[in-house]
């Protein structure tokens, strides 16, 4: 039995230590510090101060290498919600799933969480698998092991500038590749929102999906329809918005992914010319994105689904209905069709429906009203929404350019041009301005006669 005990003991000693992550300096990497938010890195330096492991976190690292400007900066530690907020002047503490704390500095928020354990199985889950809630603290590694792709799993540190890397993403990430971590059947289940990232991930890396990570993805499709619509709204925007859009519809539509999301995708894109308007709009917003400038999701949301809403006023009006009324119909089934699925915002859906109502008012241009148009306060979204069905034959181009040059005008050329037009004679599609009708003097009655009352 001694024996035994020492074979043991000597084969713990010389045994291969294991494996640890790689920590790769930045002459591998890439990251350039100056391109890191300094409150990101001062939120590492004042959890590190009070003796905690910090680091900047997820896709801020993954788009820092490569290339990319990200959209925020997130922190994980080791520090408990509890332990982080009271270091920060303006801290607070959010999440029902999972807790983790916002630390403000003015306009940005760097989220911090705590490591997080994997899934468990004793943690509460709907039916089909799906993670009700999560609140399980763990350790770096097990923090690691419990995120969604590798190229996600990258964690900087500010202090010496590495990248430490539990799961080769940073080599993914150089492949372009998409790689969930683990078993994928088993982490779509736990949250079926991973379907739609890996597909926006290799839409806005140009990359691939990995075959083992891709393949049950046809099959599990259906697992989108029970997700909260209020998450799915969000990552529909993120994905209409990573500045690759109409690339992720398609691989959506390939994959039945977008049943859940957009169930009116098919019919839009199957009707003449419906392919082409989304196309347009989603290339635009693509240009936008690439190029810095802000997005209006109300914009995207009315373009994407202008088309099912223009064929459903086109049949009211058809059967006799008023051009407004019609429009508002259309407008309304649309949108209560799409809510179903895809729990877009009350004020997202009031501004979808002001750009629509606004594109009758534009085949006319007669006095008083051009100036009742110009004080809208989607006058601009609307002119907007004009151009793009022009560019795609669906508005006269001319007309089309006048009003967007009477948007860009200050108010002297505007005064100009509507009364430039008020003197021009009227085009045939353009009803004549109603004669003004010149107030008959009332007549005085004598004084002291009854009055008509």
């Amino acid at each position: 039995m001694i024996t035994e005990t020492i074979r043991k003991f000597v084969g713990r000693l010389f045994a291969p230590a294991s494996r640890g992550p790689l920590r790769i300096a930045r002459d591998k990497h890439g990251i350039d510090r100056r391109n890191v938010s300094r409150h990101a890195i001062k939120v590492c330096e004042v959890l590190r101060q009070h003796g905690y492991e910090a680091y900047i976190v997820g896709g801020a690292v993954r788009d820092l290498i490569v290339g990319l400007e990200p959209k925020d900066f997130d922190v994980a530690t080791n520090a408990t919600p509890e332990q982080i907020r009271p270091l920060f002047r303006r801290a607070r503490i959010i999440g029902r799933r999972f807790q983790l704390v916002h630390v403000v500095f003015g306009q940005e928020i760097i989220e911090t969480s705590t490591f997080r354990a994997p899934a468990s199985e004793d943690q509460e889950t709907d039916e089909h698998g799906r993670i009700l809630r999560d609140n399980v603290f763990g350790t770096h590694e097990e923090d690691a092991a419990r995120r969604d792709f590798t190229m996600n799993a990258l964690y900087y540190d500010p202090h010496n500038e590495e990248v430490i890397d539990f799961h080769n993403g940073v080599a993914d990430l150089k492949k372009r590749q998409v790689r969930i971590i683990g078993d994928p059947v088993k982490r779509y289940r736990e949250d079926p929102v991973r379907m739609l990232r890996a597909v926006r991930f290799a839409a806005k890396l140009n990359g691939t999906i990995d075959l083992a990570t891709r393949q049950p993805i046809g099959t599990m499709a259906d697992l989108i329809e029970n997700v909260p619509a209020s998450r799915l709204f969000d990552e529909m925007l993120k994905l209409l918005t990573c500045g690759h859009a109409m690339d992720c519809l398609r691989q959506l539509r390939a994959d039945g992914l977008h049943k859940g999301l957009l169930p009116l995708l098919d019919v839009v894109l199957e009707q003449p010319g419906g392919e082409n308007f989304v196309e347009l709009a989603l290339e635009r917003t693509d240009a936008r994105v690439r190029s810095g400038k802000t997005i209006s999701p109300s914009f995207l949301f009315a373009a994407l689904l202008w088309q099912q809403v223009d064929v459903r006023w086109k049949q009211l009006r058809a059967q006799g209905e008023h051009t407004i009324p019609a429009l508002s119909q259309a407008a309304d089934s649309v949108l209560d069709e799409q809510t179903e699925k895809l729990a877009i915002q009350r004020r997202f859906s009031s501004d979808m429906r002001e750009i629509w109502f606004m594109q009758p008012r534009f085949e006319r241009r007669m006095g008083k009203s051009i100036f009742r148009m110009i004080e809208q306060p989607r006058f601009r979204a609307a002119c907007d929404f004009l151009q793009l069905r022009a560019a795609a034959g669906e508005f006269d181009s001319v007309l089309a350019q006048w009003w967007m040059d009477l948007a860009n005008a200050d108010d002297v050329a505007r005064a100009d041009m509507v009364e430039e037009i008020a003197r021009q004679p009227r085009d045939a599609g353009e009803a004549p301005a109603a004669p003004r009708k010149r107030r008959r003097p009332r007549r005085s009655s004598p004084r002291g006669a009854p009055s008509a009352d």
